[in-house]
């Protein structure tokens, strides 16, 4: 997500940057009754994003509070302040979506401002349970499919998401003063400050981003079941999903990691041709086994089961681009 620019309030993010983003799902695929709860949330989370990352220094914390203290009037049941958070409340009321992954969200951004740097993969780990994951379970809620084994298979594919954007993304970071790449593998690969900025990517730091990739690939294969048995708007959602990290890994190791040197995005084909694959492995609504039952409230695509559309790299379903 991107810039809160001149604005001085959270409201300046909003869903009118949310609207032109690359944001499939919501805007091309998913029915009405869908996509209006889908951009609320987007909204939320790249207005949340946007004064973690573009918002003064000394803003950040005091607009993140103001954040925290609309959460804290739509749960006692008073109206939303922030012109961002009004659509939010009519999604939470209608869906019954609990505050905690929101709260998360919150938290992520209050951690970029003070942790700049992972030593472990465990460590990054633990920030995308903060940053990422929560995005998939306000999906499942929003489609009424928070089983608790959706919610840990959700979990895998969201880290897996943003663990691969991480890898995407290391000169952008860096900028920023971030280092996502934990320090443990850089050091074990022998890297330095110095390859994080440089023209073509070393062949050292290439090493490391071929390992965190894999880990992604492989947490990313882990959740894959999610996918089925649920209903078909959210059976398309969220396949598009895991193809999209199957496309992006495959667009990086076809590109040799060489971030620094070239935008390695996925190829449109091969995105195409990974979302068919999943949509097919997954089979017929209702006849997986990624968890049954349904919970939370609202409306679903079928009579007894709904979905989940999960998240692009979710703080980055909200993506900042």
């Amino acid at each position: 997500m991107r810039s809160t620019g001149d604005q001085d309030g959270p409201a300046a993010g909003g869903t009118g940057r949310a609207a032109q983003e690359n944001f499939p799902v919501a805007s091309r695929l998913l029915p009405r009754r869908y996509r209006a709860d889908l951009m609320a949330v987007y909204g939320f989370a790249r207005t949340v994003d946007d004064i973690g990352d573009e918002a003064p220094p000394d803003r950040r914390g005091p607009l993140l509070d103001e954040v925290d203290r609309d959460l804290d009037r739509i749960y006692a049941g008073r109206p939303a302040i922030l012109p961002v958070m009004v659509p939010l409340a009519h999604t939470i009321a209608g869906r019954g979506i609990p505050a905690e992954p929101f709260r998360k969200l919150v938290r992520a951004n209050r951690q970029d401002q003070e942790v700049l740097r992972y030593d472990t993969f465990a460590d990054l780990l633990a920030y995308c349970a903060l940053s990422a994951d929560p995005v998939g379970h306000i999906v499942l809620y929003l489609f009424g499919a928070a089983t608790p084994e959706r919610l840990e298979l959700s979990d895998r594919v969201c880290s897996a998401l943003q663990i691969l954007e991480h890898c995407q993304d290391v000169r952008e970071d860096h900028e920023k003063g971030r280092v996502y790449i934990p320090a443990e593998d850089l050091r074990r690969f022998g890297c330095v400050e110095d390859d994080l900025r440089a023209a073509r990517t070393p062949t050292r730091l290439r090493g490391v981003l071929a390992l965190e990739a894999d880990r992604a690939g492989r947490m990313l294969e882990e959740g894959a079941p999610i996918a089925a048995g649920l209903p078909p708007w959210a059976r398309l959602a969220v396949s598009g999903y895991i193809a999209g990290g199957r496309a992006t890994h495959a667009a990086l190791r076809r590109g040799a990691y060489d971030v620094l040197g070239a935008r390695l995005h996925p190829r449109p084909a091969r995105l195409l041709t990974e979302w068919l694959r999943v949509l097919v492995r997954s089979g017929p609504a209702g006849g997986g086994t990624a968890g049954g039952g349904t919970a939370g409230s609202g409306t679903a695509g079928g009579p007894s089961s709904r979905g989940y559309p999960g998240g692009r790299s979710p703080r980055r379903l909200a993506r900042r681009r």
